[in-house]
């Protein structure tokens, strides 16, 4: 039991930096396009910011250390201050995807390279490069999780996007029923069906 205790506290030790740094940067790519398309909602709440104590949702974060799959608080939007709010609404919510695949991204070459170049010392290389792979499947993980179309998830905002605007708005009164699909679709298997694969794929690609 000491041992699985011990275990545990090693794994969160290694998946807390990146996961926090994720979903911070998910959020923030979300309110700061938000921003350059002129909605000030995100700043004026204080949320155009690295510091992860702004966007935790304890919810997501006690989701992520038992089932593997988190989320932060959104990032609060308000499509009236954009031009073409369609047009808008889909840019942010591409946002937040987009980032985790950059970092996934950077974070698989940071790997390889310290794994080719060991430049660090080897007590300190080990867990740099622990982070940095877990650091590839948490991004991946939210960049996949968040593009399923159901809301309030940033696929059902993409959908949205693209939808006529009449069926947008009526797939837009789902979204309060959202959170008790996920977790239908979530103890059924369907999710991890769908997803599991992708995640798979993406993290063998990028770390070979």
């Amino acid at each position: 039991m000491d041992f699985d205790v011990y275990a545990l506290i090693r794994q969160l030790i290694l998946l807390a930096p990146p996961f926090l740094f994720a979903i911070t940067v998910h959020e923030l790519a979300h309110g700061y396009v938000a921003y350059r398309l002129g909605d000030p909602t995100a700043k004026n709440e204080g949320r155009l910011t690295m510091n992860p104590l702004k966007h935790l949702d304890p919810l997501g974060v006690l989701a992520f250390i038992i089932m593997k799959i988190g989320w932060a608080k959104p990032v609060p939007v308000n499509p009236g201050y954009f031009k073409d709010p369609q047009r808008g609404m889909l840019l942010v919510a591409l946002a937040g995807p987009g980032a985790n695949v950059a970092i996934a991204i950077f974070s698989a070459f940071l790997a390889h390279l310290l794994i080719l170049i060991p430049i660090l010392p080897l007590f300190f290389l080990q867990p740099l490069v622990g982070m940095l792979v877990a650091s590839v499947w948490i991004n991946i993980m939210l960049a996949v999780f968040n593009c399923l179309p159901i809301p309030p998830l940033d696929g059902s905002k993409v959908l949205m996007g693209v939808l006529p605007p009449d069926v947008a708005h009526s797939y837009a009164r789902l979204e309060p029923f959202g959170f008790i699909l996920l977790l239908v679709l979530f103890y059924t298997g369907v999710i991890g069906w769908f997803i599991i694969p992708i995640i798979q794929f993406s993290n063998r690609l990028l770390l070979g």
